[in-house]
C-alpha cells in the first residue's frame, strides 16, 4: 500500500494556532488513483495542510470519520446552470451528489454577450437546446450585463453552496458580432472572426475556463433553427481556439456533428476536424461521445482515431457519460401518449396528482389507447417521441422505486409485454399512469449492457461528463451520475466487471479538474483546496427520480435524492450534513 507522507501542516501561521478542521480515521481515496489508505486530514484557511496517519493537531473542529470514505469533491465539467446560477445559490441537483465545482456554458449556449433586445432570443435558444422552461428563465434571470466579462462580474457578486466556472459560448458571441447573419449561419468574414477573437480573448482574460460550441444537428432553438455556429468553418474555429491560447489557455468544448454516432463518415470526419484545430493551436479539445443505437460499435473507431490523432500531436479529450442516456419517460415529463386528445385535455386541466388519478380510471385508459395522435405542435418539444415510441419498446425500462440503470431485456416494455401476453401500449400506459418514471435508454445501451461504457470510461484519453446538470430539467437527472459511479460501478454492479473506486474518483475529480485547468482542486493533497466528501459507502443509496415544481414561475424539474453523504465540504466549510443543505455559502465564481 502506498502511504502518504505527512506534512507538519505549517502554512505560514505557525503550528501553535489551532487549525480549522481535522478529519480523523477516514478511509482516504485521494483522487490521484493510488490505493486507498486510512489516515487523517487537516484543513486550515480553506486549504489542505496535512495528510497522514495519526496527525497530532489541535483543531477548532474535529470530525471522526472512522469507517467512512473521504474523497475529493466531485468536479462536473458539463452543466447548464447559466440561468439558474443567477437566482439559485444551492445549485441542485449537483450539490446533492457530492459535486463541489461545476462548469457551465457548455454546448455553445449561454446568456452573454447579449445586446439589449436580444435577451428573449437567448432564452428561446436555451429553452430549445437544453429544455429549460422559458417561463423560469424569464422570471428568474435579472439581466445585469451585456458583455461576457460583465456576466462573470454578476456571477462573482453572488455566493453559492458550491464553486462555479464558466465556458464562453459561441452562439451568443456569433449573434452579438454578426447579428442576423450569425443566426442565419452565414460564413464569418475576416472582420467578423477578428472581432469574435477579440471578445474571446477578453472573456478568457476575465476568467472563462475555455470556449464552447455546438455543431450538433439536434440542437435547435424553439423556432426550429440550428444553433448559431453549427456550420462554422475550420478557419473560424481555429481563430477562436487561437484566441483562447493567446489569452492564457483553457479547454475548447464541442458538441460535434454526428454526436449520436449513426453516420460513420460524418462522425469520424468531425474528430479529424477537431484534431486539426487542436494541433494548429496546441489547445485541448473535448468533444461528446456516446454509443449509439444505429452504430453500436462506432465508439471503438472513434477512440482508435483519437489515439492516432493524439499520437500525431492533437490533444483530444472524448467526454463520456457514466450511465445510459436518453430521457425519463413519465406523466410528469414526456412520453408517447402526450399527443392523445384525452391526455392533452386532462394535462391542461389538472395538476399532476389529479391527472394520475384520472389516468388510472379504466374508461380514461380505454379512451386514450383508442385515440389517434393530434398533429405535431412545433411549440411543444419532444413530440416526435410519439412516433418513435413503438420502435423503442426494447429500450424503455420501468425504473421503479429502486432505479436499475443496467436492466435486462426482459425488464423492458417489450420484454414485459411478451412475458404477460399483453400489448406493449397497454403495459406502457400502466407505467405512465403509475406516476413513476421509465428510462428511455436511447444512448449507451443498444446492446443491453454497460460493458461498452466501462471501456469508454476507463480509456486513458476520456473524461467523465455529460451530466447536463441544470438542463433538460423535466426529463433527466444525470447530475446524480457521481453517486451512480460509487453505488453501481464501484459497489453493486452484478452484470459485468466493476471499476476500482480509486479509478472512478480520479476520473470524476482530478481528471475533470485538470481538463478545465483547475489544478488547485481534485485531489486530497497538501496545498489543494479543501473540497471533500465524507461518505458512508455501505449506506450510499441513489433514490428514484421525482418531479418538483420549484423553478421560478412554478416550472417543473426532476430531482434525484441520495442518502449516505455524511458531509460535503467546500473550501473547508461544511455545506451539506446528513444530506441536508447547511445554509453555508462558501462557493464562488472560479476565474481561470
Amino acid at each position: 500500500m502506498n502511504e502518504p507522507t505527512a506534512s507538519n501542516g505549517s502554512n505560514g501561521e505557525g503550528a501553535s494556532r489551532p487549525i480549522d478542521l481535522l478529519i480523523t480515521g477516514a478511509t482516504i481515496v485521494d483522487g490521484t488513483g493510488r490505493e486507498r489508505f486510512v489516515g487523517d486530514l487537516a484543513v486550515d484557511d480553506g486549504v489542505i495542510v496535512a495528510v497522514g496517519p495519526a496527525l497530532d493537531r489541535e483543531a477548532e473542529a474535529v470530525i471522526d470519520a472512522a469507517g467512512l470514505l473521504l474523497t475529493p469533491g466531485f468536479v462536473d465539467i458539463h452543466t447548464h446552470y447559466d440561468g439558474q446560477a443567477t437566482w439559485d445559490p444551492v445549485l441542485d441537483p449537483s450539490s446533492s451528489h457530492g459535486v463541489t465545482t461545476v462548469v457551465m456554458g457548455n454546448c455553445g449556449v449561454g446568456f452573454a454577450p447579449v445586446r439589449p433586445g436580444q435577451e428573449n432570443w437567448l432564452v428561446e435558444l436555451m429553452e430549445g437546446v437544453e429544455d429549460i422552461p422559458g417561463t423560469a428563465l424569464h422570471e428568474g434571470i435579472q439581466w445585469e450585463w451585456e458583455t461576457f466579462p460583465e456576466y462573470l462580474d454578476a456571477l462573482g457578486r453572488r455566493e453559492y453552496a458550491i464553486d462555479i466556472a464558466v465556458f464562453m459560448p459561441h452562439a451568443p458571441l456569433r449573434v452579438y458580432v454578426m447579428g442576423e447573419r450569425g443566426a442565419a449561419h452565414e460564413d464569418a468574414n475576416e472582420a467578423d472572426m477578428a472581432e469574435m477573437a477579440r471578445l474571446v480573448r477578453e472573456g478568457i482574460e476575465a476568467g472563462a475556463v475555455g470556449f464552447s460550441t455546438s455543431r450538433s444537428l439536434n440542437h435547435k432553438s424553439l423556432d426550429g433553427e440550428l444553433v448559431p455556429g453549427t456550420y462554422a468553418g475550420a478557419d473560424e474555429l481555429t481563430q477562436l481556439a487561437q484566441a483562447v491560447v493567446d489569452a492564457g489557455g483553457g479547454l475548447f468544448e464541442v458538441v460535434p456533428m454526428g454526436e449520436t454516432g449513426d453516420d460513420h463518415e460524418l462522425t469520424l470526419g468531425e474528430i479529424s476536424l477537431l484534431a486539426d484545430v487542436s494541433r494548429s493551436t496546441d489547445l485541448p479539445v473535448s468533444f461528446l461521445m456516446v454509443q449509439s443505437m444505429g452504430a453500436p460499435e462506432l465508439w471503438r473507431d472513434q477512440l482508435a482515431l483519437v489515439e492516432r490523432e493524439n499520437a500525431a500531436g492533437a490533444r483530444l479529450i472524448p467526454q463520456v457519460a457514466a450511465r445510459p442516456g436518453g430521457m425519463l419517460l413519465g406523466a410528469a415529463s414526456y412520453h408517447g401518449l402526450m399527443r392523445r386528445p384525452t391526455f392533452r385535455r386532462l394535462e391542461e386541466q389538472l395538476d399532476l396528482e389529479d391527472l394520475l388519478v384520472e389516468l388510472r380510471k379504466p374508461d380514461v385508459k380505454a379512451s386514450i389507447l383508442a385515440e389517434e395522435d393530434l398533429p405535431p405542435d412545433p411549440n411543444r418539444q419532444f413530440e416526435g417521441l410519439c412516433e418513435s415510441t413503438p420502435r423503442m419498446w426494447h429500450l424503455a425500462f420501468p425504473l421503479g422505486s429502486h432505479p436499475d440503470y443496467e436492466p435486462t431485456a426482459e425488464q423492458s416494455i417489450a420484454g414485459l409485454a411478451a412475458a404477460s401476453g399483453r400489448d406493449p401500449w397497454d403495459v406502457y400506459y400502466d407505467h405512465i399512469a403509475s406516476g413513476r418514471y421509465l428510462l428511455g435508454a436511447f444512448t449507451n445501451y443498444p446492446q443491453i449492457t454497460q460493458d461498452p461504457l466501462a471501456e469508454m470510461m476507463t480509456h486513458p484519453a476520456t473524461v467523465i461528463g455529460l451530466s447536463d446538470g441544470g438542463a433538460h430539467v423535466k426529463m433527466i437527472c444525470d447530475a446524480s451520475a457521481p453517486t451512480y459511479l460509487l453505488t453501481h460501478w464501484a459497489r453493486d454492479r452484478s452484470r459485468g466487471d466493476r471499476i476500482p473506486l480509486e479509478t472512478l474518483v480520479r476520473k470524476q475529480c482530478r481528471d475533470t479538474a485538470r481538463a478545465v485547468g483547475l489544478d488547485d482542486r481534485g485531489t486530497l493533497e497538501v496545498g489543494k483546496r479543501a473540497d471533500m466528501n465524507i461518505i458512508d459507502l455501505d449506506a450510499l443509496t441513489l433514490h428514484a427520480p421525482r418531479p418538483v415544481d420549484d423553478l421560478p414561475a412554478g416550472g417543473r424539474r426532476v430531482l434525484q435524492d441520495a442518502s449516505g453523504y455524511v458531509a460535503t465540504i467546500v473550501g473547508g466549510v461544511t455545506t451539506r450534513r446528513g444530506g441536508e443543505d447547511t445554509g453555508a455559502r462558501p462557493g464562488r465564481l472560479v476565474r481561470a
